[in-house]
């Protein structure tokens, strides 16, 4: 069988939002994120657990955008974790996003969050 299954997609972005809802997030490349937030045209500060809620909700596994099986991080904050990036047609940036995240201990790493780019540029 092929990982990551609809199944574990599913329990993934329903971890996933659970996390958000009880604000257990953390930013890998705050830089990063804040400048894709400033092209995205929302307020990383004010904004962000409205945004990743919002997205999460759009979100079903059919937007599965990783790798088979998923990619593991090398990052030293997550090393050895899972990533799970999804494109969605997001309603409130009126086009495709790209977000990617761990799950760790109940927390939510969030990895990358822009506007959809080609493969080659993904972060």
């Amino acid at each position: 069988m092929q990982r990551p299954s609809h199944k574990e997609l599913y329990n993934k972005i329903r971890e996933a939002r659970k996390a958000v809802a009880s604000r257990s997030v953390l930013l890998l490349e705050q830089n990063a994120i804040a400048q894709d937030a400033i092209d995205l045209e929302y307020d990383i500060g004010d904004e962000l657990f409205d945004v990743l809620s919002e997205l999460l909700n759009e979100t079903s596994p059919n937007h599965y955008a990783g790798s088979r099986p998923p990619q593991r991080s090398y990052e030293r904050e997550l090393e050895g974790l899972e990533l799970f990036a999804f494109a969605v047609e997001s309603s409130r940036f009126n086009c495709r996003v790209y977000y990617k995240f761990a799950l760790a201990e109940g927390a939510f790493w969030l990895l990358s969050l822009h506007q959809d780019r080609p493969l080659e540029e993904k972060k």
